[in-house]
């Protein structure tokens, strides 16, 4: 949907939401839609921002409010539990990873990486059952750290093919790849009875993303394909933060909460996280930085300016994060490694560029790496 169409619907779903928990007459509930509608002008993440935002729920963009799956407002104005949207996010993701390994040999290990729903078993291992990998393929699950969770997944990654023979599974001791799956479904943790205004911004920015990757060793490189070296990681919990940022279970779905001052924490801390980075993968920071591109997750347009101007990059050096923001929206953990694609395909960006990524989550949790282009 394109951003606009987008903020319409959370306008309606408001209103049916209020119309339904406090019977409202026809313009009771018409004041009450308009002044949505005004609150969603002055809050949310602009059209100019976020362009369009992917969803797999299939109520979103529906206005028919009495036989959703989820958000069959007319009866559940808070819209339906969390049994219901855990059964919804099984059934999405589990379909997901059976159309994704169709025609795949298997992996060695499969990460599969999400914040917004649980079920065991999970997708990934659906998949290796039914396509009996059991003997060769581990899964491992890496859930609930929310937009920078590819960065640890990525650790895990690593770490796996640094294993020795006798701790990988017993079937595959030479080939190995480690393939990291990653199912955010956003939109199944929409609260339209919570008006407040926190909320709001935080289902302006919101989507669903969906994306697979492959961690491997240069003997199990395909040459032809575009891809990232991996440098360097570092990630750290910054202190007293962790009230600035959660994600909890509610009855209603998962409830975020966001502080106002979570742009400027992270922004104290980006100059001393890139230089330990840099550090890390044996770099001049004074000479690379300057030419280095920066992926950084875009959790929302104010994310990307805190990361430009402390670090004093050029709208240049961030492109690609605007850009991924623009046509996806965030996607919580999904959202970073569809930049690294961006920047990995663009012809734009030479072979052994320099690429500095970023993330933040719940902790407050900053991480980053430093990737050279293939």
């Amino acid at each position: 949907m394109t951003q606009g169409e987008s903020l319409e619907w959370i306008a309606e779903a408001h209103t049916a939401s209020a119309a339904a928990a406090g019977s409202l007459d026809a313009g009771e509930r018409r004041a009450f839609g308009a002044q949505m509608r005004r609150v969603i002008e002055r809050v949310a993440c602009r059209s100019s921002c976020v362009g369009r935002r992917g969803h797999v729920v299939p109520d979103v963009g529906r206005t028919s409010w009495e036989d959703g799956l989820v958000y069959d407002l007319a009866r559940h104005p808070h819209g339906r539990g969390i049994a219901a949207r855990t059964r919804l996010f099984a059934d999405v993701v589990a379909r997901y990873f059976a159309e994704e390994y169709a025609d795949e040999t298997p992996p060695s290990d499969m990460i599969h990486v999400t914040c917004t729903g649980y079920a065991s078993p999970s997708g990934a291992q659906r998949v290796v059952a039914s396509r009996r990998w059991g003997a060769v393929t581990r899964v491992t699950h890496a859930y609930h750290m929310g937009c920078y969770a590819a960065f640890p997944a990525l650790r895990m990654a690593s770490g796996f093919l640094a294993l020795p023979a006798a701790l990988r599974p017993p079937a595959l001791t030479t080939d190995r790849r480690v393939d990291i799956v990653h199912t955010e479904l956003c939109s199944l943790h929409f609260d339209p009875a919570d008006h407040s205004l926190e909320q709001i911004v935080v289902q302006s920015l919101f989507a669903d993303g969906f994306i697979r990757y492959t961690v491997t060793d240069d003997a199990g490189r395909d040459p032809r394909a575009p891809g990232l070296r991996v440098l360097a990681l570092h990630e750290a919990v910054l202190p007293d933060s962790a009230d600035s940022m959660a994600w909890i279970v509610s009855d209603h779905g998962m409830a975020m909460t966001l502080s106002r001052d979570v742009p400027e924490k992270i922004g104290g801390a980006l100059r001393g996280l890139v230089l330990e980075l840099c550090a890390r993968a044996g770099l001049d920071a004074r000479a690379e930085l300057p030419g280095a591109v920066f992926a950084v997750h875009p959790g929302g347009p104010r994310i990307i300016d805190v990361v430009r101007e402390r670090l004093e990059l050029s709208e240049a050096q961030v492109k690609a994060s605007r850009e991924a923001l623009f046509d996806y929206g965030n996607m919580s953990s999904a959202t970073l490694p569809h930049v690294w694609m961006c920047v990995a395909k663009d012809p734009g960006v030479a072979a052994g560029s320099i690429v500095v990524s970023l993330a933040f989550g719940p902790g407050l949790t900053v991480c980053g790496a430093v990737f050279r282009k293939l």
